[in-house]
């Protein structure tokens, strides 16, 4: 006979033949859990298994003991959630710069504050985008009562653009690390990822030292062509020998010129081309990206010229425009109308984006277009409309090169499969020059670059211009 009561047994029996509830009361008790964002951790699922195990050998000896052993084990599974720590006394802050330039490392600071009891071990990550590396990811931090701690890693943005970040996420475990809870605690942040400007304080140093011509700028202004005192400078072999500065130079003891800047104002107006022609990537960045690096570069030029400058964005549909306009504060205006602005694979409308320019800029302007040209019929919608607009304005259309066009033309074919994408290449490259030379003999000055050297070229096309009063 047996040494358990006859119910008892009964009952085995009868849970024995409902196999199907211990897996149905199992994913209940687990999904009541998961509301509460806790969740087993590997260790549990190791331990557990000791039981299940002893459950297979046990059980064909005596299934009573066997299942005693599996009452043991999750008793204390239960007592480890059951001391499971809670997260309602955190509390976050998060402390970023309201704007951070694009491949350049930041730092994040978070702050937080426990009003538990007991210190609290925490497992931290913040909600960084997508588009954004953080170093490091996660971090453990024992959190002091009524202290506060503070948290800081070093971000790097890989794409322009305004991101938010909305959430910071912990997780801690049970003392037995059978359990594990998950939280994620509000913390509003907004941060604006602009294009590097690092191109824009190197420019100044070397125009203040006279050392432009270390990136490609030339000297193109007619010196003493106007009355508006720029600068000193050390005489060269080409400068006239009439704006010596003698007093300058017996102070320094050194043949010194005078320079005189262009005071003519100008007005400069940007069509930036934000279609399916700038979409592919060249060194990690998009034709977009290098054109509007390049032409903030131009536009910072610009401003410190006197000029006004303005921007006009666009794609099927006009997506940013900034009226021309002088001083420091345009630059600002520039970087907010273009830091979002990414290349969409839609077909560009050129006819929207002259026909406002023509009704918001009547003055006459140097209207430069960055675009691409890869078939006849955008090729022709550009001669059209820059052709049209060459008489009201002096235009210069930007044409951006494809490396994977223009590097086989230098290399010596070494198969005929090789052979015949030279060939082919050639043939592009060939049509592509009689574009330039259409828009030439239209009246528009074109350039035809590639996209991450197109900075140093396109500066001296509008020194170029201005020095000759083209406008």
């Amino acid at each position: 006979m047996s040494e358990w009561p006859d119910w008892f047994e009964w009952l085995l029996r009868a849970v024995g033949a409902a196999y199907w509830l211990p897996p149905l009361a199992a994913a209940l008790f687990f999904g009541f859990l998961a509301r509460w964002r806790i969740f087993p951790t590997r260790r549990f699922l190791a331990f557990m298994a000791i039981p299940f195990a002893a459950l297979l050998v046990i059980g064909f000896f005596s299934l009573t003991w066997a299942l005693i052993l599996d009452a043991v084990f999750l008793a204390v599974a239960v007592i480890d959630l059951l001391r499971l720590r809670r997260f309602s006394g955190l509390q976050v802050v998060r402390e970023l710069p309201r704007a951070a330039s694009i491949k350049q490392r930041h730092t994040a600071t978070l702050y937080f504050v426990w009003t538990g009891q007991s210190p609290l071990e925490i497992e931290i990550k913040d909600d960084v985008p997508s588009e954004i590396t953080a170093h490091p990811e996660s971090i453990l931090l024992r959190l002091q009562p009524h202290r506060q701690t503070l948290f800081e890693y070093q971000f790097r943005p890989e794409r322009r653009g305004a991101y938010q970040w909305r959430w910071v996420y912990g997780k801690t475990r049970s003392p037995f690390g059978l359990w594990q809870r998950f939280v994620r605690v509000p913390a509003e942040s907004t941060v604006h990822v602009y294009p590097d400007m690092k191109q824009i304080s190197e420019y100044a140093l070397l125009a203040r030292t006279n050392r432009l011509s270390l990136i490609g700028v030339r000297r193109t202004r007619r010196t003493g062509q106007d009355n508006e005192f720029e600068q000193l400078r050390d005489y060269t072999l080409d400068d006239n020998y009439k704006f010596i500065d003698w007093r300058a130079t017996a102070r320094r003891n050194k043949l010194t010129v005078r320079d005189y800047q262009v005071n003519q104002s100008q007005r400069l107006m940007f069509l930036l081309d934000c279609g399916r022609m700038m979409v592919n990537e060249v060194e990690g960045l998009s034709l977009l990206d290098h054109a509007l690096n390049s032409l903030l570069m131009l536009g910072y030029v610009a401003l410190t010229q006197g000029d006004s400058v303005g921007m006009l964005c666009f794609s099927d549909r006009i997506h940013a425009y900034v009226p021309p306009r002088g001083g420091p504060a345009q630059m600002n205006r520039l970087l907010h109308a273009s830091f979002d602005r990414f290349p969409q694979l839609v077909e560009s409308r050129y006819d929207e984006a002259f026909l406002h320019l023509n009704t918001h800029c009547r003055k006459r302007t140097l209207v430069i277009l960055v675009t691409n040209v890869i078939d006849e019929v955008n090729a022709d919608q550009i001669k059209q409309y820059l052709q049209a607009a060459t008489g009201r304005h002096l235009t210069v259309g930007v044409l951006l090169r494809d490396h994977r066009l223009f590097d086989p033309l230098a290399k010596s074919p070494t198969s005929e499969e090789e052979l015949f994408r030279q060939a082919a290449a050639a043939q592009i490259a060939a049509w592509r020059h009689q574009v330039l030379t259409d828009l030439w003999h239209q009246g528009v000055r074109a350039l035809d670059l590639f996209p991450e050297q197109m900075t140093a070229p396109l500066i001296n096309e509008y020194l170029e211009v201005k020095a000759r009063h083209l406008l």
